[in-house]
């Protein structure tokens, strides 16, 4: 059983990303910056994360769900969280915490979750 490791998307606040790792400096969180995602097709994200085997979190409900569904239907995905642009930066924060805490890496293989539900 592997922990979970994120994949920031371009567009997910940075202060979500900060956040985590203020309250748990342990979660290995990539920020879209570091793994140079601006301005890449939502294809070629699903693939950085795949390679490197973190769940992706965005904000992206509007292609991320269809490009997703085409993505797994060839290739391995470690997950989509895809969290609202509604959600209070805390309660994000909160949500990945408990994600990183209660599941494994192995349980978000090829699936997509969006919070809130």
């Amino acid at each position: 059983m592997r922990l979970v490791k994120f994949q920031a998307d371009a567009d997910l606040k940075q202060a979500i990303v900060t956040g985590v790792l203020r309250r748990q400096p342990n979660i290995d969180f990539q920020s879209a910056n570091a793994a140079g995602l601006e301005g890449k097709q939502d294809s070629e994200v699903l693939m950085i994360a795949a390679q490197d085997s973190r769940v992706l979190v965005t904000h992206d409900r509007t292609t991320m769900p269809g490009e997703f569904g085409n993505f797994i239907m060839s290739k391995t995905s470690f997950g989509v969280l895809i969290l609202s642009q509604n959600l209070p930066i805390s309660d994000a924060i909160d949500s990945l915490i408990i994600v990183w805490e209660a599941s494994t890496a192995e349980e978000w293989v090829n699936q997509i979750m969006s919070i809130p539900f």
